[in-house]
Formats: structure tokens, C-alpha cells, sequence
């Protein structure tokens, strides 16, 4: 394969990520916009079919007054829409979570893509999305989704060994049976989705298998996202924890392997490093985790309240409900302001590092727990200072055969 041809592909590959879900019509003027809408939405609160041993959201819900707002009613998802779309400029993304999102039923999400023609009066370019565990997934679901574009993330760990260890359903039984099950449903009926990997510490041991294994399934778009411990809970403690030795060493061996394919034109996306060559090349990160600071983000439970950030979906950071507030008010807001603006903090030794412009400190939940109110050190700060470390020549390498495109 001719150079160029790897070229085309890579930056293909990084620019899809960079700029989805931007059009080539809004890329241009998005300066003189505020950023496109995005809300993360759980239709079906903190309930879930399966009982992951490492589900950060089971931890949130459980720190909560009510620890299940149960299934969205018709009339919330009604007056979310409409001002969802009323609010934003010029496109809205819809990004459904949970617990698991596909509990709310087909129905709903034929009533949201009603609502949504109905309330789309400006004509705004909407995307939707779903993150899902794939247990629900049969023919009917499969075709709705390819035939309304949306975006899968599908939930899968590795092989059976190492998924089925913490991916398990009430009677604790596996769950990687039914998951590729879904995937081949995927496939059939072209739907467009990638893989969401959680990085434990089962998993962090086997990074070659895990990457292996999806090359050798063709699942080539992932997502591997840092396992968490509970709030509150010291780092690392846990059985399944995931311990800055043990991910240093995964990403160190992932992006050998990464490496290694996509110089021969064997393309592998892993989010986090497509983005990191594309912040090298210039590009913004548009993992939210990699910006260096927090943003209020739209998180809408099932009863309509509102929350910054998917990792804070607890009591204290509620900015108000989404019937009776519109999305300025609630963003504005003196909960959404606070939690924008302790997450500017930077540590001192963040900002004599010679990886922050690429590190920017990391995301705030890994920042867990506060000193004098501020964010701390990230608990994967020597991580991350092994992983450039080992791989900045080879990072700059992409970056430069890229720009030179």
C-alpha cells in the first residue's frame, strides 16, 4: 500500500472523530455559533438488566435520596425535545444512556423521532445516539436503529473470559453470548456502531488479547474508558480496580500494537489516541475528559432533572428540571457556574509538566478526591507520564505525516 493511501486513511479515520457530528456545512462558520447542542439522556434512570461489578452509575444512584426516577413519561420526553431544539442553533445531538437506555422500550424512541420532526422547526441537523449493553437487541430494534441513523456504542470488554468476569447479568451469568449475538444483528442491518471498553483491571492485564480480539471481529471503532471506583472510595482499593501501574503499561502496550497496524495501513480507531495525534496536529480533543477543564453539560434523568456531568449525577449538583426551566437558565445557574469553575483549577505540578499541553491535566473525576475544595492531582498522573513518554516520537510521527497530507 502506497504511503499516501495509509495517510488518507489515518487522517480519515482522526477527522471523523474530531468533527463528528459536524457537517462540512457547519464546520466552516461553528465559530460564530455557540457549540452544537448535546444532551446525555437517561430514559430509564440507574436501571439495568445486567449488574456489572464495576458500574460507576450504581455507585451515583445509590449516593442519592431517590436511586431510581424509573422510565421517562411520555410528557418529559415531550417538553425536552421541544426545548431542546428551541435552544439550540444549529444542530442537537440526543445521547441516550443509563442504566440501560433500551429498558424504556421501542415505543419511546419512535415517539422521540416523532417529536423530534414535529418540534424541528429551524431545521437544525440532529444526531442520535445510544449506548447500550445489547441484551434487548433483537431484529425490530436493529432496523429501527440503521433506519434512523443512529449511533450504537455497544458495551463489550474483550473475550468471553475476560468480559463475562465483571459483565454479568442478576443470576450472574455472562453476558458475551449475547452481545456478539447483537453485533451480528448490527451487522445485518447496517447499523452504524462502535465498541465502549471498560479499562479494569482484568482487562488492563490482557491488553493484547482484548486488542486481538476485536481486530479479529472487525470491531475497529473503540472506545476503551478508564475504569472508576466508587466516589468516595480510596483509588485502586477495589478488586476490579483499575491502578496507575496496570494502566500505563495498557496503553503503553495498546498503542505498540496501534501503532504497529496503522502505519501499514491496518486502521484501528482507539478514541483516546486519535485524539491525542490530533491535538499534536492542532486539532481541539473532543473527548470531554481531555479539554482541561469542565464544560455544563446537559445530563437529563428520567424524572427531567438536570446535572452537569454524567459523573456527578447526584443530589448536590442537580441544577433544576427540565419541565419548568429552559437550558440557559439551567446552565447558568449558580450549581452549573460552581462546577465549571473549581474544575479550572490546575495543580502546580500540571503546569510545570511538559505533557500538559497534551494531558491538560485530565478529567475531573480522576481528579477525586478535592484538596481544600480543589481538584487534586489526576489519581493517573504517573500513567500518563509513561505513556508520552514512551510514545511522544511516534505520536509526532502521525501528526507530522498528516499535516504534510
Amino acid at each position: 500500500m502506497k504511503i499516501i493511501d495509509i495517510k488518507d486513511k489515518i487522517n480519515s479515520v482522526i477527522t471523523d472523530v474530531l468533527f463528528r457530528p459536524l457537517s462540512e456545512d457547519t464546520k466552516g462558520d461553528m465559530e460564530d455559533k455557540m457549540p452544537p447542542l448535546s444532551l446525555l439522556i437517561k430514559p430509564a434512570s440507574s436501571n439495568c438488566n445486567l449488574r456489572c461489578k464495576y458500574c460507576f452509575y450504581h455507585s451515583v444512584a445509590e449516593s442519592r435520596n431517590i436511586k431510581s426516577y424509573g422510565i421517562m413519561s411520555k410528557e418529559t420526553l415531550e417538553r425536552m425535545v421541544e426545548k431542546a431544539l428551541k435552544y439550540a442553533d444549529y444542530a442537537c445531538a440526543f445521547a441516550f444512556q443509563g442504566g440501560e437506555p433500551t429498558l424504556a422500550g421501542l415505543e419511546f424512541y419512535k415517539e422521540l423521532i416523532r417529536l423530534q420532526k414535529k418540534y424541528n422547526h429551524k431545521n437544525l441537523r440532529i444526531d442520535n445516539s445510544i449506548q447500550t449493553n445489547g441484551m434487548l437487541i433483537d431484529d425490530d430494534w436493529a432496523k429501527f436503529l440503521a433506519d434512523n441513523k443512529f449511533l450504537v456504542g455497544l458495551s463489550l470488554d474483550g473475550p468471553k473470559d475476560i468480559n463475562d468476569t465483571n459483565r454479568v447479568d442478576l443470576n450472574g451469568e455472562g453476558s458475551f453470548s449475547r452481545i456478539m449475538k447483537t453485533a451480528d444483528l448490527f451487522n445485518k442491518y447496517g447499523v452504524e456502531y462502535n465498541i465502549l471498553s471498560v479499562i479494569n483491571g482484568n482487562v488492563a492485564n490482557h491488553t493484547t488479547k482484548v486488542y486481538n480480539f476485536f481486530k479479529k471481529h472487525d470491531l475497529r471503532y473503540i472506545q476503551f474508558i478508564p475504569c472508576l471506583d466508587p466516589l468516595g472510595e480510596k483509588p485502586g482499593s477495589l478488586l476490579y480496580s483499575l491502578t496507575p501501574d496496570k494502566y500505563a503499561r495498557f496503553l503503553k502496550t495498546l498503542f505498540d500494537r496501534w501503532y504497529s497496524d496503522i502505519v501499514k495501513g491496518d486502521i484501528m480507531s482507539i478514541r483516546f489516541f486519535d485524539n491525542i495525534v490530533g491535538m499534536a496536529m492542532g486539532y481541539k480533543p473532543e473527548a470531554c475528559g481531555m479539554s482541561g477543564q469542565c464544560a455544563c453539560q446537559f445530563v437529563v434523568e428520567a424524572d427531567g432533572s438536570i446535572y452537569p456531568c454524567d459523573f456527578y449525577v447526584i443530589d448536590e449538583w442537580c441544577l433544576g428540571n427540565i419541565k419548568d426551566k429552559d437550558l440557559d437558565e439551567l446552565k447558568n445557574s449558580e450549581a452549573g457556574k460552581r462546577f465549571v469553575e473549581v474544575s479550572k483549577h490546575i495543580d502546580p505540578k500540571c503546569r510545570e509538566c511538559r505533557w500538559f499541553d497534551l494531558c491538560r491535566g485530565g478529567c475531573r473525576r480522576n481528579r477525586e478526591p478535592f484538596v481544600d475544595g480543589k481538584p487534586s492531582l489526576n489519581n493517573f498522573c504517573s500513567s500518563y507520564e509513561k505513556f508520552f513518554e514512551y510514545t511522544i516520537k511516534r505520536i509526532y510521527h502521525l501528526a507530522e505525516m498528516l499535516s504534510r497530507r
